[in-house]
């Protein structure tokens, strides 16, 4: 099979497409050959190093965290699936590639009306912002705060608070992002200096909960506006949540939490924006884009052919 590849960590360019041994599904698992593949942060860390885990594991690697495709294998023992069904789901690394094999309560079926791209998208952000707001506890009438509220992390963050009851979602991005955000019902803020200060004038009363997807400063505005700094994750800077006495945030990917949010999906409480779209030997390209840390929406390879 063809897959996107290390040999070594580095920069984009260490991404090669490579022809590399196709996998076999063993007892528990299936194999799906893969439709689609979102690209995230993790991935990049995973690809330059820095995620401690990876170290550990053997070159070849094959970065991807998410992915969508159709079932073509399943292993002795799996009775809830069968070849031909396609499905999306999360594996922390092997999805760059035409065949990924995963244990099977690691996927769920895909909606039929929900496109490739955005199911090759979906669990990663999703689950991650799923774990952030239960761990906050967001109650009815909450207003709460999501720091990089446009990208694909804030956008399913922003749109799951609101879906549990959030009263109010305030949304940190740069000014180019204010529409968008305004057009999924947050209330945009721009980031730098004086944050703090443009928050209290949008919620004078405080804010009940926030998680912080941008980093160290905006989550030390944040433990100035919440109320309680138990309601406050931060994805990105757990040394400083420490400093700060913010609890880091802890939790795993199931089955069970990626199926309610496709639920939420098809009840069109969750609206995903697709940034660019790149080819399966494109992934250097999209691991560039999605460093730079900006933009808004998810960036997906598409791998083989769509329908």
């Amino acid at each position: 099979m063809k897959a996107m590849a290390i040999t070594s960590f580095g920069p984009p360019e260490v991404l090669k497409l490579t022809e590399m041994k196709q996998p076999q599904a063993g007892p528990g698992t299936v194999r799906v050959r893969v439709k689609a593949a979102g690209v995230l942060p993790f991935d990049c860390g995973v690809r330059n190093g820095t995620i401690g885990y990876v170290r550990q594991q053997r070159f070849p690697m094959i970065p991807g965290n998410e992915f969508a495709g159709v079932i073509d294998q399943v292993g002795e023992g799996v009775d809830q699936f069968a070849v031909g069904m396609e499905v999306l789901g999360f594996s922390l690394l092997h999805c760059y590639a035409e065949y990924v094999v995963v244990d099977a309560d690691q996927i769920v079926i895909k909606p039929e009306r929900m496109p490739w791209e955005i199911a090759g998208g979906f669990s990663g952000n999703g689950q991650g912002a799923h774990m952030a707001l239960k761990s906050v506890g967001i109650e009815e009438g909450d207003t709460v705060l999501i720091h990089a509220a446009a990208g694909g992390f804030g956008t399913f963050a922003c749109q799951l608070a609101k879906a549990w009851g959030a009263a109010a979602v305030i949304g940190t991005a740069s000014e180019r992002n204010h529409e968008y955000l305004r057009s999924i019902g947050v209330i945009p803020v721009a980031y730098g200096a004086g944050l703090v200060e443009r928050v209290r004038r949008i919620a004078p009363q405080g804010i009940d909960a926030a998680v912080d997807a941008a980093g160290p400063e905006a989550l030390r505005a944040s433990a100035q506006l919440v109320h309680n700094k138990e309601r406050i994750r931060t994805m990105v800077s757990d040394e400083t949540a420490v400093e700060l006495g913010i609890p880091v945030l802890s939790g795993t990917r199931t089955a069970a939490r990626l199926q309610e949010l496709v639920d939420l999906y098809m009840e069109s409480y969750i609206r995903i924006h697709i940034r660019e779209v790149f080819p399966l030997h494109e992934a250097p390209e999209a691991h560039r884009l999605v460093e730079t840390g900006h933009g808004r929406g998810k960036v997906i390879l598409l791998v083989g052919e769509q329908r």
